[in-house]
Order: structure tokens, then C-alpha cells, then sequence
């Protein structure tokens, strides 16, 4: 589908590099198996929004198996930023977002956060 416009990374040492190698800008990793509906759904989403958070964000697509597919991963200069989606895991986006704008909401809240040195942020979206 659209993920072939997607750096896919399939080893530990390419996600380490990349998150240690992404500067200035969130970076996006989704956790999961290219062969996944939710997976292709999220990718979908992930490729069509890319152009525009280019300027402050990154993302890839890391193929393995995990237990929540897809899960979604932000990093800033190399640290885990949370999201507080109003769940008790505020490491990681454990479903599909829905629509493109959701996604951008979410990457540029967490730009904003970074930019203000805060490590975890309140997500934008409704709790719905």
C-alpha cells in the first residue's frame, strides 16, 4: 500500500541509530507487522500526512512483532516523549489514529511540548 513511501526499519541497531541520529524534529516510529490491517490503516495515515509535518517531524516504520499492534512511538533528540491520552500507558498510541489531522495534531502537540522541554503532554484529541 502507501508504506513503500516509508523508511522501514527491521533491525534494533537501525531504530537505535535513527532515534539517536534524529535532531530538532519528533520522530514517529510505528511498532508492528506490514502485513496488519490496523497496521496498513495507521501506514496509510502516516504516508498521506508526512509532507506536512516534514519540518518538525520524521517518521518510519519499525516491522516486528509486538504485543499491541500497531503501537506508535514518539522520540525528541533522542528522548521518549509521553502523551497522556488518558490511559495508564502514556508511552505509546496502542490503535490506528482515525483521520490524517489527528495525526498531525498529535505530532505537533508533541513538537510544541519538546520544544518546551517537557517530556510527557496532553493529547489533543478527544477522549472519545
Amino acid at each position: 500500500m502507501s508504506s513503500y513511501l516509508l523508511t522501514v526499519l527491521t533491525k534494533k541497531q537501525e531504530v537505535d541509530a535513527i532515534i539517536r541520529d534524529t535532531i530538532d524534529k519528533v520522530l514517529v516510529l510505528r511498532f508492528g507487522r506490514a502485513s496488519d490491517p490496523f497496521c496498513l490503516q495507521l501506514d496509510d495515515i502516516l504516508s498521506k500526512s508526512t509532507r506536512e509535518v516534514s519540518k518538525f517531524a520524521s517518521v518510519a516504520l519499525v516491522d516486528i512483532d509486538i504485543t499491541f499492534i500497531p503501537s506508535t512511538v514518539f522520540f525528541f533528540n533522542a528522548y521518549h516523549m509521553k502523551m497522556d491520552f488518558g490511559t495508564a500507558d502514556h508511552t505509546k498510541w496502542a490503535v490506528a489514529f482515525h483521520k490524517k489531522q489527528d495525526f498531525i495534531d498529535v505530532v505537533e502537540a508533541i513538537y510544541g511540548g519538546a520544544m518546551k522541554g517537557k517530556l510527557i503532554v496532553s493529547c489533543p484529541l478527544p477522549t472519545e
